[in-house]
């Protein structure tokens, strides 16, 4: 499905944690954006070519605008330091309208983990598990406490009953192991935050019943020893075409290279716009979207970083 676009306006620009930037985002027009809900993100085009994924840290139920942070990153790819550095208030932007990667699911219990600029996807869930009633608990960590967004503004909404602020360099790490040591009963685990903090997360969520814990990474998938980087064929099922993919290349830009056009954005496994169908082969999977039912079925995949899996020479795909 392709999504659209929307012209915004940068109504404000507020320094909201060390390296944290807040952008608020109007229409020009003054219409209210599309309906979106806790866990969406919207991709923001900074600059021609430069394109990234932010999650949505305002509330769903005032439209009259969308916020995200941004975290100053100085070795990330480059976007993070446009934003800080070439993005002011009254500049013209154009955006995605907002889509779901990470959508909350409703439960009677909640358990939110958040390490530092993960805390941004988080926000609004917990207005919606405040607003409906629901049990829940946030313990937010970060390497001071100026490096955490919105701290101030969650522990004065909700108190310090639910939410629970861990600087690390005052009161060390969070405690994963006393929080997580015990499953509990219709409790669903939402957790984004470093690729540390989220491995030690779904190594304690182990004893938990399947499918409770939901991640969400701001880095692809961390290959292990049986990763491959082999060339391989993808068989297009719509025209019958076979495309070798080498080693050095990958899937999107090898049917790109015979003038196959496929909706994509990040470009590293992260936004999820590439998803494409696997109608036969068996797929290695390298991006931070897919869920583990998703990986385990194997009927789709992102072709702009999975590729082939170790002894599977060919893919079809629905292209």
């Amino acid at each position: 499905m392709i999504n659209e676009t929307l012209s915004v306006t940068v109504d404000r620009v507020e320094k909201v944690a060390t390296d944290v930037v807040s952008l608020v985002l109007t229409r020009p027009d003054g219409a209210h954006f599309p309906a979106w809900q806790p866990g969406s993100h919207i991709d923001v085009h900074i600059d021609e070519g430069l394109t990234r994924q932010y999650s949505l840290c305002s509330s769903p139920s005032d439209l009259s605008h969308l916020r995200i942070a941004v975290l100053k990153v100085p070795d990330s790819r480059g976007g993070s330091i446009a934003v800080h550095e070439r993005v002011s208030e009254g500049q013209r932007l154009i955006i995605s309208t907002p889509r779901n990667n990470f959508p909350l699911t409703d439960s009677r219990k909640y358990l939110f983990l958040a390490g530092g600029i993960g805390i941004t996807p988080i926000v609004p869930m917990l207005e919606w598990a405040e607003s409906h009633g629901r049990d829940w608990r946030l313990f937010y960590g970060a390497r001071d406490a100026g490096r955490m967004a919105f701290a101030e503004q969650l522990e004065q909404r909700y108190g310090t009953g639910r939410v629970t602020l861990v600087p690390e360099d005052s009161h060390g790490r969070v405690d994963l192991e006393s929080v997580l040591g015990l499953p509990r009963a219709h409790m669903l685990v939402y957790a984004c935050g470093p690729s540390g903090m989220l491995r030690a997360v779904e190594d304690l969520c182990m004893g938990w019943p399947p499918g409770v814990l939901k991640t969400e990474r701001f880095v692809a998938t961390e290959l292990g020893p049986g990763s491959t980087d082999q060339p391989f064929e993808v068989e297009l099922a719509r025209t019958g075409t076979t495309v070798t993919v080498p080693a050095d290349t990958t899937i999107l830009e090898a049917v790109e290279a015979v003038g196959v056009r496929v909706l994509s954005s990040c470009r590293h496994g992260l936004c999820g716009t590439c998803e494409t169908g696997v109608l036969a082969g068996m797929p290695e999977h390298r991006d931070a979207v897919l869920t583990d039912e998703d990986r385990e079925a194997g009927q789709v995949m992102m072709i702009c970083c999975s590729r082939a899996a170790a002894g599977c020479d060919r893919l079809t795909l629905d292209l």
